[in-house]
């Protein structure tokens, strides 16, 4: 995965928080068998974690600390292809530029969404959460959430093969989040049923979708600064990169690696292969309209 040297990044699209803490050290999501439950059930969940019953009140804003690391370090694509953090900034650039010029396509339009780093723990609209909970979108504020500490355990506890593509995929997914909260497709999980034929299970495929359909069009999708692609290169091994970051978050892989069985009723996200399929409809289609996992 290689971005194009010379392209400016826009780091208004990222609120760096790291460091920053919860008034009062609170913290309603907590670390060991409880923190591992709610990383089970949670993870890329997409709609808050008090929709998970792990926060009793909700809290908008938070405390921050200062920008100054990505406004500071994160100024061009040669800033995103050596460090993690500037790589980030650049995968929301371009998922936002991609969706904003497909939304204009169809006649809609888009409305951008943040991306919050932080570390540890987090105020949201949707309430409270730690890092246990793993990325997630917060539909009442409109803002992706995203502890870059996720994605060493994504390889190392989940066992994906990792890449700054597995990182991609991640941040896409949970910006077909925000696509589903703009078209009104999200509120379809929130009827707290669980199952490989739930709703839960659909809206998380179709976000899989989702960032399959961003992909295909990454290297394609021109910057308005530069007129040329922010992303310049993406090879099948990246790719590969994304399917195992995919089949790593499946419920069955989960399940299996967590609490030794597997029970597809209590699934929230799909399996392995189902993850990896939708990724892959979305990546050969190119077109968001053949990720309807409603059908």
């Amino acid at each position: 995965m290689q971005f194009d040297d010379d392209a400016g990044l826009d780091t208004s699209q990222v609120q760096d928080q790291r460091g920053g803490r919860i008034p009062g050290g609170g913290v309603t999501i907590g670390g060991g068998i409880v923190g591992l439950i709610a990383l089970v059930l949670g993870l890329f969940f997409g709609i808050g974690p008090q929709e998970l019953g792990l926060t009793s009140e909700p809290a908008p804003g938070g405390t921050a600390s200062s920008d100054a690391q990505v406004n500071q370090h994160c100024r061009t694509g040669r800033d995103a292809n050596t460090r993690e953090d500037c790589r980030i900034v650049a995968v929301v650039n371009s998922a936002q530029s991609f969706w904003s010029q497909e939304f204009a396509r169809r006649s809609g339009t888009y409305t951008p969404a943040s991306t919050v780093f932080f570390t540890g723990q987090v105020r949201t609209a949707c309430g409270n959460a730690s890092s246990a909970v793993g990325p997630f979108y917060c539909p009442g504020d409109r803002k992706v959430y995203l502890d870059l500490g996720f994605f060493n355990e994504l390889r190392t506890k989940f066992g994906a093969s990792g890449g700054p593509f597995a990182e991609a995929y991640v941040v896409a997914h949970e910006y077909g989040h925000h696509i589903q909260n703009l078209m009104g497709t999200l509120g379809r999980a929130q009827d707290r049923r669980t199952g490989a034929g739930s709703n839960s299970v659909k809206v998380e495929l179709q976000a899989d979708c989702y960032a399959g359909v961003w992909a295909r069009h990454a290297t394609t999708t021109p910057e308005k600064s530069t007129g040329r692609p922010l992303i310049s290169k993406l090879t099948k091994a990246d790719i590969d990169d994304g399917l195992s970051a995919a089949a790593a978050v499946g419920d069955d892989r989960i399940q299996e690696k967590f609490q030794g069985r597997v029970t597809p009723e209590s699934w929230t996200h799909g399996s392995a292969a189902q993850r990896q399929q939708w990724f892959n409809t979305g990546y050969s289609t190119g077109d968001m309209a053949r990720c309807d996992t409603f059908r």
